[in-house]
């Protein structure tokens, strides 16, 4: 069972940034591929970005381009979404997952099977 820690959500003003955290619990992230996903309240889980476990290639969602940025640190054991200009609508729920493969084959939520518990993003003034 592969699980995993979210962590750095807050309450940010509008164009403010936040930088989310994934550590795993109980492995190393190395070579998986972590996805990070968002829910707001009433609507379903979606995709944000992914990062290969081999070669750390990104992948994000055409609207999350440009604001959001998925990153690395493996001696930190670690995987970050840096987001900037954060806008009402980026207020959500943020999960990591990983489906214990090394590449990223998408961002579709059945793609996915282990999961952290969130961390809460509000943007407000």
């Amino acid at each position: 069972q592969l699980q995993l820690v979210e962590s750095g959500g807050g309450l940010v003003q509008p164009g403010g940034s936040l930088r989310l955290s994934c550590v795993p619990s109980g492995f190393t992230l190395d070579y998986y591929a972590i996805a990070w996903f968002r829910q707001a309240p009433e609507k379903e889980r979606e995709g944000v970005s992914c990062i290969s476990g081999i070669d750390d290639t990104t992948y994000y969602r055409d609207s999350m381009k440009g604001r959001f940025t998925i990153s690395r640190d493996n001696a930190k054991n670690t995987v970050y979404l840096q987001m900037n200009d954060l806008k009402p609508e980026d207020a959500a729920v943020y999960y990591c997952g990983t489906s214990g493969n090394t590449r990223c084959y998408g961002l579709e939520t059945y793609q996915y099977d282990y999961w952290g518990q969130g961390t809460n993003v509000t943007v407000s003034s």
